[in-house]
């Protein structure tokens, strides 16, 4: 299957879609991932994987373009929520250079950054090797993918002064 938005749907207590993100989850503060619930699961989903992307910061890279902030995977089929802060499954690399959570904060007075936490539900255990970039994960993913959906924040940084 390719990558389409389906019927799952993911939630956050932090954040509804398209609202700002609380400081808390942010490098200007505690820096904790929020918490997040889902639902309307396929059926035959083994395993979930999360990742959280900023397509407004302005870098390209070879392998893509924005910011990746985190990368969780190997979260079991059982799985229908995430606690605050959450340090359970397996983490990949972000664009940080360290595996683990690393929030919005976007340079100083550069707008309103989107931060996309995408969801996708898998057929299979995947027994993924912790420190994938967000390339390596999607590309051995793909075939596994029979769900996906996301749930988009803000965030932004006053000019310096």
């Amino acid at each position: 299957m390719g990558f389409a938005l389906s019927d799952m749907q993911l939630t956050s207590e932090s954040f509804t879609d398209g609202a700002r993100i609380p400081t808390r989850h942010t490098g200007e503060s505690e820096d904790v991932s929020p918490a997040f619930a889902w639902r309307n699961v396929p059926d035959g989903t083994r395993e979930f994987a999360l990742i959280c992307h900023d397509p407004d910061a302005p870098l390209i890279k070879p392998d893509g373009y924005g910011y990746v902030h985190w990368l969780l995977y190997g979260i079991p089929g059982s799985v229908s929520s995430l606690a605050d802060g959450v340090a359970e499954y397996t983490s990949g690399i972000t664009d940080f250079g360290r595996d683990g959570y690393g929030g919005p904060m976007p340079p100083e007075g550069h707008g309103t950054h989107r931060y996309f936490f995408w969801l996708f539900a898998l057929n299979d255990t995947l027994n993924l090797d912790k420190g994938l970039t967000m390339s390596e994960l999607i590309t051995r993913i793909e075939p596994a993918v029979i769900g996906m959906n996301r749930l988009m924040g803000t965030y932004s940084r006053p000019a310096a002064g």
